[in-house]
């Protein structure tokens, strides 16, 4: 089942911004958890966090509570 990429949603054009500016973020887990780093991909389920020292966190979106930028 392929679900389409909704690119004309704000929240998309915002993270794939984030991608091509390759700008630091901090994205807070629903579990209270905090990781800082790159957005170096997205799908319309998931978004890959480059990390320093700790290589690459592929994150579900439903477990984001939030991105700051």
């Amino acid at each position: 089942m392929s679900q389409e990429f909704a690119t004309g949603f704000p929240s998309v054009r915002q993270v794939q911004t984030l991608i091509r500016d390759k700008k630091p973020v901090e994205v807070k887990l629903l579990t209270g958890d905090l990781i800082s780093g790159r957005v170096i991909w997205q799908d319309p389920h998931c978004i890959c966090l480059e990390v320093e020292n700790q290589g690459k966190h592929q994150i579900w979106k439903q477990a984001i509570g939030f991105m700051k930028y």
